[in-house]
Protein backbone atom coordinates (compact mmCIF):
# COMPACT_ATOMS: atom_id res chain seq x y z
CA UNK A 1 0.00 0.00 0.00
CA UNK A 2 1.44 3.27 -0.79
CA UNK A 3 2.50 5.62 1.57
CA UNK A 4 2.09 9.60 2.72
CA UNK A 5 3.49 11.77 -0.10
CA UNK A 6 4.11 14.81 1.15
CA UNK A 7 6.07 18.16 -0.24
CA UNK A 8 9.53 18.89 1.33
CA UNK A 9 8.33 22.00 2.17
CA UNK A 10 4.93 20.34 3.99
CA UNK A 11 7.12 17.92 5.63
CA UNK A 12 9.34 20.65 6.96
CA UNK A 13 6.46 22.20 8.86
CA UNK A 14 4.83 18.83 10.33
CA UNK A 15 7.93 18.66 12.10
CA UNK A 16 7.34 21.94 13.74
CA UNK A 17 3.57 21.92 14.31
CA UNK A 18 2.02 21.28 17.50
CA UNK A 19 -0.92 22.15 19.62
CA UNK A 20 -2.06 25.26 19.32
CA UNK A 21 -0.16 26.22 16.50
CA UNK A 22 -1.26 28.04 13.28
CA UNK A 23 -0.41 26.68 9.82
CA UNK A 24 0.58 29.16 7.46
CA UNK A 25 0.37 28.78 3.62
CA UNK A 26 -0.86 30.26 0.93
CA UNK A 27 -3.67 29.24 -1.35
CA UNK A 28 -3.17 25.86 -3.22
CA UNK A 29 0.03 25.70 -0.60
CA UNK A 30 -1.34 22.37 0.70
CA UNK A 31 -2.17 23.16 4.06
CA UNK A 32 -5.27 20.54 4.38
CA UNK A 33 -2.60 17.67 3.63
CA UNK A 34 -0.17 18.93 5.90
CA UNK A 35 -2.39 19.32 9.09
CA UNK A 36 -3.79 15.59 8.59
CA UNK A 37 -0.14 14.72 8.26
CA UNK A 38 0.39 16.45 11.45
CA UNK A 39 -2.74 14.17 13.15
CA UNK A 40 -1.69 11.34 11.80
CA UNK A 41 2.23 11.69 13.41
CA UNK A 42 0.66 13.13 16.49
CA UNK A 43 -1.49 9.20 16.13
CA UNK A 44 1.79 7.06 15.64
CA UNK A 45 2.06 7.31 12.18
CA UNK A 46 4.95 7.28 9.92
CA UNK A 47 5.30 9.24 7.19
CA UNK A 48 6.73 7.28 4.54
CA UNK A 49 6.56 7.69 0.60
CA UNK A 50 6.83 3.93 0.20
CA UNK A 51 4.62 2.11 2.40
CA UNK A 52 1.26 3.15 4.40
CA UNK A 53 2.25 2.53 8.90
CA UNK A 54 -1.66 2.36 10.12
CA UNK A 55 -2.24 5.14 13.21
CA UNK A 56 -2.30 3.18 16.57
CA UNK A 57 -6.26 2.01 16.57
CA UNK A 58 -8.70 3.74 17.50
CA UNK A 59 -6.94 7.31 17.13
CA UNK A 60 -7.82 10.55 18.55
CA UNK A 61 -11.48 11.57 17.30
CA UNK A 62 -10.67 13.78 14.14
CA UNK A 63 -12.95 17.28 14.20
CA UNK A 64 -12.37 19.63 11.46
CA UNK A 65 -14.34 22.30 11.33
CA UNK A 66 -14.09 24.07 7.89
CA UNK A 67 -16.44 26.28 5.87
CA UNK A 68 -19.98 25.24 4.98
CA UNK A 69 -18.80 25.06 1.11
CA UNK A 70 -15.47 23.13 2.19
CA UNK A 71 -17.95 20.74 3.85
CA UNK A 72 -20.42 20.17 1.40
CA UNK A 73 -18.30 19.79 -1.92
CA UNK A 74 -16.58 17.13 0.45
CA UNK A 75 -12.98 18.52 -0.04
CA UNK A 76 -11.76 17.15 2.89
CA UNK A 77 -12.65 14.12 2.51
CA UNK A 78 -10.63 14.23 -0.80
CA UNK A 79 -7.44 14.99 1.14
CA UNK A 80 -8.15 12.27 3.92
CA UNK A 81 -8.12 9.48 1.57
CA UNK A 82 -4.38 8.55 1.56
CA UNK A 83 -4.34 8.54 5.26
CA UNK A 84 -7.25 5.55 4.97
CA UNK A 85 -9.64 7.90 7.16
CA UNK A 86 -13.32 8.74 5.96
CA UNK A 87 -16.18 10.67 7.62
CA UNK A 88 -17.87 6.96 6.31
CA UNK A 89 -17.40 4.48 9.34
CA UNK A 90 -17.62 1.73 6.17
CA UNK A 91 -15.33 3.22 4.29
CA UNK A 92 -12.83 4.38 7.51
CA UNK A 93 -9.93 2.21 8.26
CA UNK A 94 -9.95 3.11 11.72
CA UNK A 95 -12.56 3.20 14.50
CA UNK A 96 -12.33 6.35 15.50
CA UNK A 97 -14.69 9.26 14.91
CA UNK A 98 -14.35 11.53 12.25
CA UNK A 99 -16.50 14.60 11.66
CA UNK A 100 -16.22 17.64 8.91
CA UNK A 101 -18.61 20.45 9.88
CA UNK A 102 -19.01 24.02 9.37
CA UNK A 103 -18.20 27.06 11.40
CA UNK A 104 -22.02 27.59 11.81
CA UNK A 105 -22.08 24.38 14.16
CA UNK A 106 -19.15 24.67 15.97
CA UNK A 107 -21.25 24.82 19.19
CA UNK A 108 -21.93 21.33 18.85
CA UNK A 109 -18.66 20.30 19.43
CA UNK A 110 -17.60 21.81 22.62
CA UNK A 111 -18.37 18.86 25.07
CA UNK A 112 -15.68 16.88 22.56
CA UNK A 113 -12.82 15.88 24.97
CA UNK A 114 -9.66 14.20 24.50
CA UNK A 115 -10.03 14.62 20.53
CA UNK A 116 -8.09 16.33 17.50
CA UNK A 117 -9.08 19.88 15.80
CA UNK A 118 -8.54 21.24 12.77
CA UNK A 119 -9.43 24.66 12.68
CA UNK A 120 -10.16 25.71 8.71
CA UNK A 121 -10.20 29.02 7.49
CA UNK A 122 -9.26 30.33 10.78
CA UNK A 123 -12.50 32.37 11.75
CA UNK A 124 -11.62 32.90 15.35
CA UNK A 125 -11.10 36.27 15.20
CA UNK A 126 -13.30 39.14 17.70
CA UNK A 127 -15.16 38.04 20.99
CA UNK A 128 -18.35 36.31 19.34
CA UNK A 129 -19.98 32.94 19.60
CA UNK A 130 -17.59 31.17 17.55
CA UNK A 131 -14.33 32.49 19.66
CA UNK A 132 -16.18 31.32 22.74
CA UNK A 133 -17.14 27.74 21.16
CA UNK A 134 -13.16 27.19 20.48
CA UNK A 135 -11.64 28.46 23.42
CA UNK A 136 -13.94 25.70 24.94
CA UNK A 137 -12.93 23.39 22.56
CA UNK A 138 -9.16 24.38 22.74
CA UNK A 139 -8.52 23.99 26.78
CA UNK A 140 -9.21 19.80 26.39
CA UNK A 141 -8.27 18.84 23.26
CA UNK A 142 -5.80 19.14 20.23
CA UNK A 143 -5.89 21.32 17.86
CA UNK A 144 -4.34 23.21 14.63
CA UNK A 145 -5.34 26.40 13.03
CA UNK A 146 -4.87 26.60 9.15
CA UNK A 147 -4.65 29.89 7.60
CA UNK A 148 -3.71 32.10 4.36
CA UNK A 149 -3.88 35.57 6.54
CA UNK A 150 -3.67 35.11 10.61
CA UNK A 151 -4.17 37.98 11.33
CA UNK A 152 -3.61 42.04 10.62
CA UNK A 153 -3.54 43.49 13.73
CA UNK A 154 -2.15 42.27 16.95
CA UNK A 155 -5.87 42.32 18.75
CA UNK A 156 -6.76 39.65 15.84
CA UNK A 157 -4.23 36.93 17.95
CA UNK A 158 -5.89 37.38 21.20
CA UNK A 159 -8.11 34.35 21.08
CA UNK A 160 -5.13 32.36 19.64
CA UNK A 161 -2.63 33.62 22.49
CA UNK A 162 -5.69 32.74 25.42
CA UNK A 163 -6.03 29.21 24.16
CA UNK A 164 -2.51 29.22 24.43
CA UNK A 165 -2.12 30.14 27.82
CA UNK A 166 -0.35 33.50 26.95
CA UNK A 167 -2.87 35.05 28.82
CA UNK A 168 -6.15 34.61 30.83
CA UNK A 169 -8.40 36.18 29.10
CA UNK A 170 -8.59 39.78 27.05
CA UNK A 171 -8.58 42.13 29.65
CA UNK A 172 -5.27 40.93 30.67
CA UNK A 173 -4.13 41.22 27.22
CA UNK A 174 -5.62 45.06 27.18
CA UNK A 175 -3.77 45.61 30.27
CA UNK A 176 -0.36 44.84 29.18
CA UNK A 177 -0.66 45.71 25.29
CA UNK A 178 -3.07 48.39 24.47
CA UNK A 179 -3.28 51.93 24.87
CA UNK A 180 -6.98 53.31 23.98
CA UNK A 181 -7.68 56.35 22.31
CA UNK A 182 -9.07 59.08 24.25
CA UNK A 183 -10.91 61.17 21.94
CA UNK A 184 -12.64 58.56 20.53
CA UNK A 185 -16.90 58.04 21.36
CA UNK A 186 -16.03 54.21 21.09
CA UNK A 187 -13.13 51.75 22.63
CA UNK A 188 -10.71 52.32 20.01
CA UNK A 189 -6.90 51.09 20.29
CA UNK A 190 -4.50 54.17 19.67
CA UNK A 191 -1.09 51.87 19.80
CA UNK A 192 -0.06 48.49 21.30
CA UNK A 193 2.65 48.40 23.87
CA UNK A 194 5.94 45.85 24.24
CA UNK A 195 5.29 44.71 20.60
CA UNK A 196 8.34 42.58 21.20
CA UNK A 197 6.58 40.04 23.42
CA UNK A 198 3.76 39.72 20.81
CA UNK A 199 6.23 38.79 18.39
CA UNK A 200 8.12 36.39 20.41
CA UNK A 201 4.87 34.65 21.18
CA UNK A 202 3.18 35.09 17.87
CA UNK A 203 6.89 33.45 16.91
CA UNK A 204 6.11 30.63 19.16
CA UNK A 205 2.75 29.50 17.17
CA UNK A 206 3.17 30.63 14.25
CA UNK A 207 4.46 27.72 11.47
CA UNK A 208 4.54 29.26 7.82
CA UNK A 209 4.99 26.62 4.95
CA UNK A 210 8.14 27.78 2.77
CA UNK A 211 6.01 27.72 -0.23
CA UNK A 212 7.85 28.48 -3.84
CA UNK A 213 5.19 28.24 -6.27
CA UNK A 214 5.90 26.91 -9.35
CA UNK A 215 3.50 29.02 -11.38
CA UNK A 216 4.14 32.68 -12.46
CA UNK A 217 1.08 34.66 -12.30
CA UNK A 218 0.55 37.47 -14.50
CA UNK A 219 -1.35 40.59 -13.30
CA UNK A 220 -2.55 42.94 -16.18
CA UNK A 221 -4.91 46.09 -15.14
CA UNK A 222 -7.13 46.50 -17.93
CA UNK A 223 -8.65 49.71 -18.04
CA UNK A 224 -12.07 50.78 -19.16
CA UNK A 225 -13.98 53.74 -19.71
CA UNK A 226 -17.28 55.35 -17.87
CA UNK A 227 -19.89 57.77 -18.52
CA UNK A 228 -18.15 60.81 -16.72
CA UNK A 229 -21.13 63.13 -16.62
CA UNK A 230 -23.46 60.74 -14.89
CA UNK A 231 -20.84 59.89 -12.84
CA UNK A 232 -20.66 63.51 -11.33
CA UNK A 233 -24.19 64.42 -12.18
CA UNK A 234 -24.82 61.63 -9.67
CA UNK A 235 -22.49 62.85 -7.15
CA UNK A 236 -23.22 66.60 -7.26
CA UNK A 237 -26.97 66.00 -7.70
CA UNK A 238 -27.11 62.60 -5.07
CA UNK A 239 -29.56 61.07 -7.76
CA UNK A 240 -29.83 57.65 -8.70
CA UNK A 241 -30.03 57.46 -12.79
CA UNK A 242 -31.00 53.69 -12.63
CA UNK A 243 -34.24 53.92 -10.31
CA UNK A 244 -34.55 57.97 -10.76
CA UNK A 245 -35.00 58.38 -7.39
CA UNK A 246 -32.87 60.21 -5.06
CA UNK A 247 -30.02 58.45 -3.13
CA UNK A 248 -30.15 58.78 0.57
CA UNK A 249 -27.17 57.44 2.08
CA UNK A 250 -23.65 56.96 1.25
CA UNK A 251 -23.66 53.28 0.56
CA UNK A 252 -26.49 54.46 -2.36
CA UNK A 253 -23.66 56.90 -3.46
CA UNK A 254 -21.08 54.32 -3.72
CA UNK A 255 -23.49 51.51 -5.40
CA UNK A 256 -24.48 53.84 -8.19
CA UNK A 257 -21.37 54.94 -8.38
CA UNK A 258 -20.07 51.37 -8.88
CA UNK A 259 -22.63 50.62 -11.34
CA UNK A 260 -22.16 53.30 -13.67
CA UNK A 261 -18.59 52.32 -14.11
CA UNK A 262 -19.37 48.53 -14.07
CA UNK A 263 -22.13 48.67 -16.29
CA UNK A 264 -19.93 50.44 -19.12
CA UNK A 265 -20.01 49.11 -22.44
CA UNK A 266 -16.11 49.57 -22.89
CA UNK A 267 -15.71 47.06 -20.10
CA UNK A 268 -17.78 44.69 -21.95
CA UNK A 269 -15.93 44.90 -24.77
CA UNK A 270 -12.62 44.42 -22.95
CA UNK A 271 -14.17 41.06 -22.09
CA UNK A 272 -15.01 39.79 -24.98
CA UNK A 273 -11.19 40.91 -26.11
CA UNK A 274 -9.88 38.84 -23.20
CA UNK A 275 -12.11 36.13 -24.07
CA UNK A 276 -11.13 35.89 -27.60
CA UNK A 277 -7.47 35.47 -26.93
CA UNK A 278 -8.11 32.81 -23.62
CA UNK A 279 -10.93 30.43 -24.86
CA UNK A 280 -11.54 29.00 -21.33
CA UNK A 281 -12.11 31.80 -18.55
CA UNK A 282 -13.47 32.13 -15.07
CA UNK A 283 -15.34 35.61 -14.84
CA UNK A 284 -15.23 36.77 -10.95
CA UNK A 285 -18.24 39.84 -10.39
CA UNK A 286 -19.95 41.22 -7.73
CA UNK A 287 -23.44 42.08 -8.38
CA UNK A 288 -26.31 40.67 -10.16
CA UNK A 289 -26.84 43.23 -12.73
CA UNK A 290 -23.55 42.44 -13.93
CA UNK A 291 -24.27 38.72 -13.91
CA UNK A 292 -27.00 40.14 -16.63
CA UNK A 293 -24.21 41.82 -18.36
CA UNK A 294 -22.03 38.91 -18.76
CA UNK A 295 -24.60 36.63 -19.45
CA UNK A 296 -26.04 38.27 -22.49
CA UNK A 297 -22.65 38.96 -23.89
CA UNK A 298 -22.31 37.27 -27.36
CA UNK A 299 -19.38 35.04 -26.80
CA UNK A 300 -19.97 32.36 -29.87
CA UNK A 301 -21.73 29.70 -30.78
CA UNK A 302 -18.85 27.30 -29.84
CA UNK A 303 -18.69 29.08 -26.61
CA UNK A 304 -20.35 26.86 -23.39
CA UNK A 305 -21.32 29.69 -20.32
CA UNK A 306 -21.93 28.51 -16.74
CA UNK A 307 -22.64 29.87 -13.68
CA UNK A 308 -21.99 29.71 -10.24
CA UNK A 309 -23.69 31.84 -7.29
CA UNK A 310 -26.43 32.43 -4.80
CA UNK A 311 -28.74 31.15 -7.42
CA UNK A 312 -27.31 28.15 -9.10
CA UNK A 313 -24.08 25.86 -8.84
CA UNK A 314 -23.57 24.42 -12.36
CA UNK A 315 -20.37 22.74 -13.17
CA UNK A 316 -17.51 23.84 -15.46
CA UNK A 317 -18.12 22.73 -18.83
CA UNK A 318 -16.53 19.90 -20.63
CA UNK A 319 -15.87 21.94 -23.76
CA UNK A 320 -13.23 23.43 -25.55
CA UNK A 321 -13.89 26.35 -25.01
CA UNK A 322 -16.15 27.85 -22.16
CA UNK A 323 -16.72 30.79 -19.85
CA UNK A 324 -17.43 30.75 -16.13
CA UNK A 325 -19.26 33.26 -14.39
CA UNK A 326 -18.64 33.10 -10.10
CA UNK A 327 -20.09 34.93 -7.93
CA UNK A 328 -17.36 36.19 -5.30
CA UNK A 329 -19.26 35.45 -2.41
CA UNK A 330 -20.23 32.30 -3.46
CA UNK A 331 -17.41 30.91 -5.30
CA UNK A 332 -14.04 32.54 -3.91
CA UNK A 333 -13.07 29.21 -1.80
CA UNK A 334 -13.53 25.73 -1.64
CA UNK A 335 -12.99 25.00 -5.13
CA UNK A 336 -10.68 24.76 -7.68
CA UNK A 337 -9.90 24.35 -11.44
CA UNK A 338 -6.68 23.36 -13.72
CA UNK A 339 -8.57 23.29 -17.36
CA UNK A 340 -8.13 27.11 -17.16
CA UNK A 341 -4.94 29.61 -16.59
CA UNK A 342 -7.08 32.87 -16.90
CA UNK A 343 -9.34 34.61 -14.68
CA UNK A 344 -11.13 37.75 -15.33
CA UNK A 345 -11.96 40.29 -12.70
CA UNK A 346 -15.23 41.81 -14.32
CA UNK A 347 -15.21 44.04 -10.98
CA UNK A 348 -13.35 44.82 -7.78
CA UNK A 349 -14.26 43.02 -4.66
CA UNK A 350 -13.67 45.10 -1.46
CA UNK A 351 -11.82 42.48 0.32
CA UNK A 352 -8.41 41.30 -0.01
CA UNK A 353 -9.23 38.14 1.42
CA UNK A 354 -11.49 37.24 -0.84
CA UNK A 355 -9.87 38.39 -4.27
CA UNK A 356 -6.59 36.49 -3.03
CA UNK A 357 -8.68 33.73 -2.44
CA UNK A 358 -10.63 33.92 -5.92
CA UNK A 359 -7.50 34.04 -7.73
CA UNK A 360 -6.28 30.82 -5.95
CA UNK A 361 -8.87 29.11 -7.95
CA UNK A 362 -6.49 28.30 -10.71
CA UNK A 363 -2.96 28.59 -8.88
CA UNK A 364 -2.96 24.89 -7.69
CA UNK A 365 -0.19 22.53 -6.76
CA UNK A 366 -1.21 20.06 -9.78
CA UNK A 367 -2.16 22.69 -12.46
CA UNK A 368 -0.74 21.98 -15.85
CA UNK A 369 0.06 25.45 -16.54
CA UNK A 370 2.99 27.53 -15.78
CA UNK A 371 1.84 30.77 -17.07
CA UNK A 372 -1.16 32.08 -15.07
CA UNK A 373 -2.87 35.36 -16.34
CA UNK A 374 -5.64 37.47 -13.87
CA UNK A 375 -7.23 40.84 -15.97
CA UNK A 376 -8.32 43.10 -13.68
CA UNK A 377 -10.92 45.78 -15.37
CA UNK A 378 -11.30 48.53 -13.69
CA UNK A 379 -11.63 52.71 -14.94
CA UNK A 380 -10.12 55.80 -13.88
CA UNK A 381 -12.73 56.85 -11.57
CA UNK A 382 -12.21 57.36 -7.95
CA UNK A 383 -14.38 54.64 -6.78
CA UNK A 384 -12.39 52.06 -8.63
CA UNK A 385 -9.16 54.07 -7.92
CA UNK A 386 -9.36 53.97 -4.33
CA UNK A 387 -10.28 50.21 -4.37
CA UNK A 388 -7.37 49.60 -6.35
CA UNK A 389 -5.03 51.33 -3.88
CA UNK A 390 -6.82 49.65 -0.74
CA UNK A 391 -5.98 46.12 -2.43
CA UNK A 392 -2.73 47.01 -3.22
CA UNK A 393 -1.95 47.75 -0.32
CA UNK A 394 -3.40 44.15 0.89
CA UNK A 395 -6.17 46.52 3.48
CA UNK A 396 -10.07 46.03 2.91
CA UNK A 397 -11.84 49.08 0.87
CA UNK A 398 -14.18 51.03 3.95
CA UNK A 399 -16.52 53.12 2.56
CA UNK A 400 -16.81 54.64 5.66
CA UNK A 401 -12.48 55.25 6.34
CA UNK A 402 -13.73 57.61 2.61
CA UNK A 403 -16.41 59.40 2.54
CA UNK A 404 -18.84 61.27 5.01
CA UNK A 405 -22.54 61.43 4.31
Amino acid sequence: MAGIDLRPYQLEAVKKLKTGSILCGGVGSGKSRTALAAYYLSNDGEICTDEYFPMGDPPQDLYIITTARKRDLKEWEGEMAPFLMSTNPEVNFYKNKIVVDSWNNIAKYVDAKGAFFIFDEQRVVGKGAWVKSFLKIAKVNDWLLLSATPGDTWSDYIPVFIANGFYKNRTEFYEEHVVWNPHSSFPKIDRYLNTGRLIRLRSRILVDMDFKRETIPHHEDVYAGFDQQMYKDTTKNRWDPYKNEPITSAGGLYYVWRKIVNSDISRQQEVMSIVKEHPRAIIFYNFDYELDILKGLKYGDEVSVAEWNGHKHQEIPDTEQWVYLVQYTAGCEGWNCVKTDTIIFYSQDYSYKVTTQAAGRIDRLNTAYRDLYYYHLKSHAWIDMAISRDLKNKKDFNESRYYKW
